[in-house]
């Protein structure tokens, strides 16, 4: 039996690695910049909502949403649509979709590939999130925050994440989506599937869809 599995187990990790190269980064359109609900109208409708549709989102909405979310705004600086504290740019945007995890790259506006699963279910437990399309998951990289001590990190980390939560709320309200930012995420779940480092941790997750008919 032992043999066997030694024979098995390299083909069973090799089929592993095909499936997860079956997903290719996605290079998401150049985000529309004009018309959109005014502000203050936004924030009158901005809502948290727990109903939604299985609706996949177009790739142009789907960018227009990861450009609000923290994507850079003044490339010259290299600075974001939502602020960080001493500019760490901390917060990594993970995407959870039917077809696999996609981590954000502001940078290059492009969904790069890490798993080739559909996680939904595992970022909360509430039932909706695997009905929606989208799972955002918001991870800190405590690597990137210098010149502070380790005590203090959580509460930056929380601000940050919460500015770009925020940023999707208003854009939601604009595209007329369905959204809601969630808390309770089982960080001991999530970190293994996602592969995240021991200096990452996940912060907030927000489920982001069509609202149910």
């Amino acid at each position: 039996m032992h043999r066997l599995f030694r024979a098995v187990l390299p083909i069973l990790l090799l089929g592993a690695v095909v499936v997860a190269g079956d997903l290719k980064p996605i290079e998401l359109p150049k985000p529309d910049m004009t018309g959109g609900m005014p502000l203050m109208q936004a924030l009158k409708a901005r809502h948290s909502s727990r109903e939604f549709a299985p609706d996949t989102l177009p790739l142009p909405v789907l960018s227009n949403l990861l450009w609000a979310a923290s994507c850079i705004n003044r490339p010259e600086e290299g600075k974001r649509t939502a602020p960080s504290a001493m500019n760490w740019q901390e917060i990594d945007l993970y995407v959870a979709t039917a077809a696999g995890l996609y981590l954000y790259d502001p940078a290059k506006h492009v969904l790069n590939p890490v798993l080739a699963e559909d996680i939904r279910e595992k970022t909360g437990g509430q039932p909706f999130v695997k009905e929606a399309p989208i799972n955002l998951v918001y991870v800190s990289d405590l690597a990137k925050m210098t010149r502070v001590p380790d005590s203090v990190k959580d509460r930056y980390v929380a601000v940050d994440a919460a500015f770009m939560a925020e940023n999707v709320y208003l854009f939601c309200a604009s595209a007329g989506l369905a959204v809601v930012v969630r808390g309770s995420v089982d960080h001991d779940l999530l970190a293994p599937v996602m592969k995240l480092r021991p200096d990452q941790k996940v912060v907030l997750a927000q489920t982001v869809g069509y609202p149910k008919k």
